[in-house]
């Protein structure tokens, strides 16, 4: 069962050093081939962009399941230090381009247009950074995150061939994408 969250209630902060351990809960309960600490911190050194989607505490153990203990709640949705961590993102800036490198919302949170919105704030600061594209790459079966980058208005582009390891030392293909960056693809781009 997953928490139910008003956009409201959360906002997005940097990634720091301290949040690493939460981050990588949430990168574990998401993923086969989860990031690993390193990743997040070699993030953070080399200045990319690395923003985690925050919930106060209070507000969220409100919308916990009833069925939970508070405990198994609390680490399932990635809760520390006063508030729960509802996804986030790491993106590296490049000459006219930004790179989407990594993009989770926690498990208990999946389904709620979370990942909309952090797409949205990344291509408004991608904007900002005078960027013209958004790149990333996606796991050729991840059919629901596909579904979410296509609906945002990425388009694909390619194949990389056996980019990401698999189970049982399989590789799986990714699937290229860019979004080009302009105003009719922003939310916001009719408000100026």
């Amino acid at each position: 069962m997953s928490a139910v969250l008003q956009p409201r209630e959360a906002r997005l902060e940097s990634i720091t050093i301290d949040r690493i351990p939460a981050v990588c809960a949430i990168e574990r309960s998401a993923y086969t081939h989860p990031w690993t600490p390193a990743n997040f911190s070699d993030s953070i050194v080399a200045g990319y962009h690395c923003q985690c989607l925050v919930a106060p505490a209070a507000v969220s153990d409100e919308a916990a399941p009833a069925r939970l203990p508070r405990a198994l709640w609390s680490r399932l949705a990635g809760q520390t230090g006063g508030e729960t961590l509802i996804g986030y993102f790491v993106a590296m800036k490049g000459v006219d381009e930004v790179h989407l490198l990594n993009i989770t919302v926690a498990p208990a949170f999946q389904g709620q247009g979370w990942a909309p919105l952090m797409l949205e704030a990344l291509s408004g600061w991608s904007r900002g950074q005078n960027a013209q594209w958004l790149w990333l790459e996606v796991r050729a079966s991840n059919l629901r995150a596909l579904a979410i980058y296509e609906r945002h208005g990425f388009r694909r582009v390619g194949v990389r061939k056996g980019y990401y390891p698999a189970e049982g030392h399989a590789r799986e293909d990714a699937v290229v994408m860019s979004l080009r960056l302009n105003e009719s693809n922003s939310a916001w781009g009719s408000l100026k």
